[in-house]
């Protein structure tokens, strides 16, 4: 496969005469072996090829034999501070260089994000699955463009022994992200490649895994470390948290997998799994309960409130809150009443329904079901009133 159109559309977006490196060495392997000569690399582009992985390490700008490699040029003068585009290009160069090492074809190839290439060293058995997560997790928690360097050069080489390859144009824009807003779309994707069903599981109609909460077993081991990475999320944005990414579910199509899409199934998965997680948290039982809803889970936390010392204050007490959860004006307020609600149900001991939930959370404020959430209150309401006083 050939990178043209990639290039053509970088250069046209960089405001580039030239292609990057990588783009430039792929398209001459590719043309060498479309002209029905020997596929290899040219003596400039293998020269090329050493001096990038001279910089493997050093600073950026310090190392002579790779600055007229660059496609990304420094301004006239001495800079304070290097432009992000020029380190996260000196990055790139120098990982492809490490990767491309020894390899007998390119190893830049577009579409194949980091995420997808972790989930393809991970099916190639050359590591553990937990030994591959862990790389990857620690990349994607990296705090900033040098120390997510760090963590790429390690990784790279697995790949390259693998015959992995990885879209290193795509690479260098997301590194280029990274000490940006930018980062979250790109730590989803990354995630979101990584957990990708493939497209035969992806085909199964009606066939979406069971999520988290339904299949958690209280008590099996690792579940404390697990409740923790998922309460880890509280609060931050949904595919942007590496420890939760073994536990996400949703199903969604390769290309928002590959933008990092930001879909509202993503979103009310996200926030069920960290309520979920807190909720959980102590008990030994499972405290996923399928039909109880959030009004009858809070119905019964006023009868039980009933029934202590406070009596009726206690029941008139949680009717408000409860009631101030109704006037939700969007799942992100939502979220917000739950958040708050969740510790008096793990207090009680009381269930609650992790799928309705996940629904209401996705309706809620969706413009395409204007009703959805008037339907819900009428009817957790009527649960409530009914949990509290049966």
């Amino acid at each position: 496969m050939t990178t043209l159109h990639s290039s053509r559309a970088a250069r046209g977006t960089a405001g580039r005469a030239r292609p990057f490196f990588w783009e430039e060495a792929t398209e001459e392997w590719h043309a060498a072996r479309g002209e029905g000569r020997r596929a290899e690399f040219p003596e400039y582009v293998t020269r090329k090829l050493r001096a990038v992985r001279e910089g493997v390490g050093r600073e950026a700008g310090t190392v002579a034999s790779i600055r007229t490699i660059h496609r990304i040029f420094l301004p006239d003068g001495e800079p304070e501070r290097l432009p992000d585009s020029y380190l996260a290009e000196h990055y790139t160069l120098t990982l492809f260089g490490l990767h491309q090492h020894a390899a007998s074809s390119p190893v830049h190839q577009t579409g194949i994000g980091l995420g997808t290439a972790c989930l393809r060293l991970q099916q190639s058995q050359a590591l553990t699955e937990s030994s591959v997560e862990r790389r990857l997790i620690a990349a994607a928690t990296a705090q900033d463009l040098h120390e997510l360097e760090q963590h790429l050069r390690r990784l790279v080489p697995l790949l390259r022994q693998a015959g992995i390859s990885v879209d290193y144009t795509r690479l260098f824009h997301e590194m280029t992200q990274w000490d940006g807003p930018g980062r979250n779309r790109v730590l989803r994707a990354w995630g979101l490649q990584y957990t990708d069903p493939g497209e035969e599981e992806s085909d199964r109609a009606g066939e979406e895994p069971a999520p988290y909460w339904v299949t958690f077993v209280p008590g099996s081991r690792g579940t404390g470390a697990e409740l923790a990475a998922l309460r880890s999320g509280t609060g931050r944005e949904a595919g942007t948290v590496a420890a939760m990414w073994p536990f996400h579910r949703t199903r969604m199509a390769s290309e928002q997998r590959d933008r990092g899409s930001l879909t509202r199934d993503l979103m009310a998965e996200h926030t069920a799994l960290t309520l979920f997680a807190r909720h959980q948290q102590t008990h030994a039982h499972r405290m996923h309960l399928p039909g109880a809803s959030p009004g009858t889970a809070a119905g019964l936390l006023a009868r039980k409130a009933a029934a202590g010392s406070e009596g009726k204050s206690a029941t008139a007490s949680l009717e408000k809150r409860f009631g101030v959860l109704l006037t939700s004006g969007d799942s992100d307020e939502l979220a917000a009443h739950l958040r708050s609600l969740i510790p008096l149900l793990n207090r009680a001991s009381v269930e609650l329904d992790y799928d309705l939930l996940r629904s209401a959370l996705r309706v809620w404020d969706d413009p395409r079901r204007p009703h959805a959430a008037s339907r819900l209150r009428q009817r957790w309401d009527h649960d409530f009133h009914h949990a509290a006083t049966s």
